[in-house]
């Protein structure tokens, strides 16, 4: 089993010492949170919260995603970077190709490339594009990143993207592996078609069991069950040794954990010293155990 050390919404000024120290205590990986703007007024319901509500997010501090990996990277030599997620349906493909081989080239592959579609309309107006057919406009980006991403002379001719042969340079050794955020059964028909593997959003067991069957029947019926596959979760399961073990026996390779409620109005006031103090005690007691 692979862990995942989550931190967002916090002091920029920590996310450096944060990235050293969880590389250290044995993490596999961080995973970089995704924000663009924050709407002023908005009907949008946040996914990921009971009520769907999103205040939290008001003035909480959020890094370029690709700039803060390229500085994590800079001071690590270890830990893998996944964007968690990256709103790829709102940005040009071919600029975060270029991004993505980048840093892939610049930290020696540490990259998963976790994509997602936008929940906020306001994303989509202010990048000046269209709300409608975001699901097709996010199957030819994944298509367009992995293309550009290989290597050599790559074209596409789609709906949404149009151009002749191209290529990049330089572009990683080995492909960056793209993972597919969502729930909706579109979001994991897409993970299971076009993806490197699956990242749960969170939720109670029972309906992770109901994703994981329905993430299962999707890889079936795309013809891909067979095929290397991650799958990143966030559960209760993964703060306790028989808990990883249980979630390793439903296929999970990676668990996503944090030491802090992220859905907190405010600013997050957790001194970094205690911040380290936690992921350290963590995998003490559980990273250290499942991964002797």
């Amino acid at each position: 089993m692979r862990f995942t050390y989550a931190e967002a919404m916090t002091d920029p000024s920590y996310h450096l010492p944060l990235a050293r120290a969880a590389e250290a205590a044995g993490y596999s990986s961080i995973s970089v949170a995704d924000s663009l703007v924050y709407p002023e007024e908005s009907d949008s319901r946040y996914p990921y919260t009971p009520d769907g509500s999103r205040e939290f997010l008001e003035d909480k501090d959020f890094i370029e995603t690709f700039t803060l990996i390229a500085a994590m990277g800079a001071v690590t030599s270890t830990i893998r970077f996944t964007p968690f997620v990256l709103k790829l349906a709102v940005r040009p493909p071919v600029l975060v190709a270029k991004q993505a081989s980048s840093i892939a080239c610049l930290t020696g592959g540490r990259l998963a490339l976790g994509v997602g579609l936008s929940p906020w309309r306001e994303d989509f107006q202010v990048m000046g594009v269209p709300w409608e057919g975001r699901g097709r406009r996010m199957n030819e980006s994944i298509e367009v990143v992995r293309g550009l991403t290989r290597g050599g002379y790559f074209e596409y001719h789609g709906e949404f993207f149009d151009f002749p042969p191209v290529k990049m340079s330089p572009t990683p050794a080995e492909p960056v592996p793209i993972l597919v955020g969502g729930h909706s059964r579109p979001a994991l028909r897409r993970a299971a078609r076009l993806g490197d593997g699956w990242m749960h959003g969170g939720g109670d067991a029972e309906e992770l069991d109901v994703l994981l069957a329905g993430l299962a029947a999707a890889r079936a019926e795309e013809g891909t069950a067979d095929r290397p596959f991650e799958i990143h979760v966030i559960s209760l399961d993964a703060y306790t040794v028989d808990g990883v073990k249980r979630l390793e026996d439903k296929g999970v390779t990676d668990v996503i954990v944090g030491f802090r409620m992220p859905y907190i109005k405010g600013p997050d006031t957790e001194p970094l010293a205690k911040k380290v103090e936690k992921l350290e005690r963590f995998a003490e007691s559980v990273v250290s155990k499942v991964n002797p």
